[in-house]
């Protein structure tokens, strides 16, 4: 008897990645079929529609009515999307002071610096990151 190999899964979060940067990329509210088209055509219309429906119902999204159906926008960017899911890891954790030593011991140097550099301008209402530079303050 011949083996089969299983069909190869797409790693979690492949798909809702892929839909969100299509999102991104149009710069509108999009249908589902004009994600599914954005895509490449290479998912299914039904399958677009799931993932836009989770995308939804975990915050990432919203959407509107058109006609018939939806279309659907981002209502973050990528980094504010990853700072959200940042922040959901965080509030699942009884000890946060351990979670945030934990996270900051896994620190480049680099993003250690920037770190620093984000909380120093905290308390001024500047929001500092990447584009102030090495040398960092602007006050």
């Amino acid at each position: 008897m011949a083996e089969t190999s299983p069909a190869r899964r797409r790693p979690s979060g492949e798909l809702e990645a892929s839909v969100l940067a299509a999102l991104w990329a149009a710069g509108g509210p999009l249908s589902p079929a004009e994600v599914q088209s954005a895509l490449g055509g290479r998912l299914a219309r039904t399958t677009v529609t799931t993932i836009l429906t989770r995308l939804h119902d975990k915050g990432a999204v919203s959407r509107s009515r058109a006609g018939r159906g939806f279309v659907y926008s981002p209502i973050e960017d990528s980094a504010g999307l990853t700072a959200r899911r940042m922040r959901h890891e965080l509030d699942k954790q009884h000890d946060r002071g351990t979670a945030l030593a934990r996270f900051v011991s896994q620190l480049t140097s680099e993003d250690e610096k920037l770190l620093r550099d984000l909380l120093r301008g905290a308390g001024d209402g500047v929001p500092r990151g990447p584009q102030t530079g090495a040398g960092g303050d602007a006050s």
